[in-house]
């Protein structure tokens, strides 16, 4: 049975989808959006489940926040650990883990303007992606890349 903590983090990760998915924002649910993100992250770091791959992915998903209103730099912020998280437990993460890792870098530093870096980390995102052994977790890491 998962903890408390474990369900509060997965309600707020699914909540944050709906709120990024919003079409016209406001500002004030662009602010929720982000204290969603950080709450979900909070509560997935107290739950007894969390693991490195539960933290990575959490880093992601405040980066993408991030991304999607365009803030580049907790973006990045949240990227470079997600995928620091994703390289120092490499055990211990899925291998599209890795590959969203530098979709995040990607979409973070097209958010900033640098063309070139998102587009070096888009390409070896997308290297890691095609190495992805489900195929349902490769397409859905494809389509992800196809927003950038």
């Amino acid at each position: 049975m998962s903890s408390a903590e474990r369900q509060l983090g997965v309600e707020l990760y699914n909540s944050s989808w709906a709120l990024m998915e919003l079409p016209d924002r406001s500002p004030e649910q662009d602010d929720e959006l982000v204290h969603h993100v950080h709450a979900s992250m909070y509560h997935w770091l107290r739950a007894p489940e969390c693991e490195p791959k539960h933290r990575a992915r959490g880093e992601w998903l405040c980066s993408r926040a991030y991304s999607v209103i365009g803030r580049a730099e907790p973006a990045l912020h949240h990227a470079q650990r997600c995928l620091a998280i994703c390289e120092e437990h490499a055990d211990n993460v899925e291998d599209w883990d890795l590959a969203f890792a530098y979709e995040g870098l990607a979409r973070a530093h097209r958010v900033a303007g640098n063309e070139a870096e998102a587009s070096r980390y888009e390409r070896r995102g997308r290297e890691l992606a095609e190495q992805i052994t489900d195929p349902e977790d490769k397409e859905i890491v494809l389509k992800d890349y196809a927003t950038l």
